[in-house]
């Protein structure tokens, strides 16, 4: 056992000691504490980013849910606006048929007083023609008083005057 390296040296030893008490010492003062220091930084940093993400998901959910009932109640209104259109046209179509059916019917009975009024006056004018022509039938008959054919040939004679007056 020649080798320096596994030779036990107590001043080696008490030197290894102290150097090493030294520098961990040393790194325990520099570097460990700042170490230390910015892992729990950058823990706690992690830990606020993770708060922050299940906050933003949290919101994100809320908002989800908000905009769906937006949706929903927008769906909603514009049904009834669809509907309420519906049921206006429908009532303004009902009533555009009601005035047209009001104004057919004023229309029909103007008309049908206007043809009695027309018939009746048309009725008046043949009792009046019919009344002039047996005045002069009988006018004729009178200033006449002949035989049976000549009684025959006036009557047909008047007869054709009424046929002439209806054409």
């Amino acid at each position: 056992m020649d080798n320096p390296l596994v030779q036990l040296d107590p001043g080696l030893f008490i030197w290894t000691i102290l150097t090493f008490l030294l520098l961990f010492s040393v790194l325990a003062k520099f570097a460990w504490k700042p170490l230390l220091k910015y892992l729990e930084g950058r823990e706690e940093t992690i830990r606020q980013s993770l708060d922050d993400a299940e906050k933003a998901k949290e919101e994100l959910e809320r908002l989800t849910t908000e905009g769906d009932a937006i949706v929903a109640k927008a769906r909603a209104e514009a049904q009834s606006i669809v509907t309420e259109g519906k049921n206006a046209a429908q009532k303004i179509k009902d009533e555009t048929i009601r005035n047209a059916k009001e104004q057919a019917s004023g229309l029909i009975s103007k008309a049908e007083e206007e043809i009695r009024a027309e018939k009746d006056r048309a009725i008046s004018e043949i009792k009046t023609e019919v009344a002039d022509l047996s005045i002069s039938v009988a006018e004729k008959l009178i200033r006449k008083n002949l035989d049976a054919d000549d009684n025959r040939a006036l009557i047909d004679e008047s007869l054709k005057e009424v046929k002439q007056f209806d054409a």
